[in-house]
């Protein structure tokens, strides 16, 4: 109990000092990547020093054959998954520094989405290996396991089919959710209209996709479907917009006064980014124009807010400055001459009924 005890606190001490030491170094320098690998791996270098110390400390002290084999069988179960820690440590370390180097929030954003979809689906990959090397490593560490490993490899391939058989749906969207990191079909912050809902990205796993619908629900879609079926990205390329909003009003009113309306609307609206607007008559009907005015806006929410403000505006001075142009629907023809007859037959139907009575 000594040796262990002396052989423990030699190793915090010195596991100890190196961090307080690369502490020091870290804080010294401008970038912020080292303290974040630094606070990731503090925890798993910790216990592997422990590892170590034990296993030094093992030669010196009077063990059994019995227990020097145990102590053995431990220690090759309890390093791989210490290792396994670390290296999983390390793939976080990685993707919180792209991840914060990649700032979603600013107006131009394509790139920094980009990379923070791509480093989040593969982060996730290397941590799934990770863990299934980790795990194969403990196993091969007992004899027994391993002798049963090389019996049953004859009848691998028959467990192969039907565990692949079984597993078809899971493995068709975890080769997709691969094949998503590099193709980029979507990505993460996406505006994106899925099944009729129009929603942004808000995180890909290696099987599913979250989308955060505009009211706060969550659609959750296999990674399959953004592959093989048809879906609306509005931000592929820019999350620029252009937004349309129609307006009805009657055949007879004065274009060029709307025209006039809406530039000032247009313009003196924040949201709109100063690319390009216009005001059309689209269409005519019997009873009314259908006036189109296009605007643009910087992304999909401002756009929204854009048309929104523009039709409100438009009705709104329509309604008090040109109520002539509200639709109304006319009769054509005079009724005046048919009076006569129409009070002659009710005076005969009316004589029918009292003759009835």
């Amino acid at each position: 109990m000594i040796v262990i005890g002396i052989a423990v606190a030699v190793a915090l001490g010195v596991h100890a000092m190196a961090l307080t030491a690369l502490r020091r170094l870290t804080s010294r320098t401008a970038s912020k990547s080292d303290d974040v690998v630094l606070s990731r791996i503090a925890s798993p270098t910790r216990w592997i020093a422990l590892a170590i110390a034990l296993s030094f400390s093992q030669r010196s002290l009077p063990l059994g054959s019995w227990a020097a084999g145990l102590w053995q069988q431990a220690a090759g179960f309890i390093l791989p998954g210490l290792i396994g820690w670390l290296a999983i440590a390390i793939i976080h370390a990685m993707s919180d520094i792209t991840i914060a180097r990649s700032d979603i929030s600013v107006a131009d954003n394509l790139q920094a989405r980009r990379r923070r979809t791509r480093v989040t689906i593969l982060t996730r990959i290397a941590i799934f290996l990770a863990v299934f090397l980790t795990i194969c490593m403990m196993l091969l560490s007992i004899p027994g396991i391993r002798s049963v490993g090389v019996t049953l490899m004859a009848s691998a391939g028959l467990a192969g089919l039907a565990v692949g058989a079984a597993a078809q749906p899971a493995l068709k969207n975890l080769i997709a959710g691969v094949q998503l990191a590099f193709t980029e079909p979507i990505r993460i912050d996406d505006v994106v209209i899925v099944e009729g809902e129009w929603g942004r990205i808000e995180d890909i796993r290696l099987t599913f996709v979250v989308i955060r619908i505009w009211d706060d629900r969550r659609l959750v879609v296999p990674v399959s479907k953004f592959l093989e079926e048809s879906f609306q990205n509005w931000t592929r390329a820019s999350s620029q917009l252009l937004g349309s909003v129609f307006v009805f009003v009657d055949p007879a009113t004065d274009v060029s006064r709307i025209r006039a309306a809406a530039k000032d609307i247009v313009e003196t609206n924040d949201k709109w980014d100063r690319r390009f607007w216009n005001m059309q008559v689209t269409d005519t009907k019997p009873d009314s124009l259908e006036v189109r005015v296009l605007v643009t806006a910087a992304d999909a929410s401002k756009a929204f807010d854009l048309r929104c403000d523009v039709r409100e505006a438009l009705m709104a001075f329509i309604a008090r400055e040109m109520p002539e142009a509200i639709v109304r629907r006319r009769l054509s023809g005079r009724v005046d001459s048919d009076l006569p007859a129409l009070e002659q037959t009710d005076q005969i139907l009316h004589g029918k009924r009292e003759q009835e009575c």
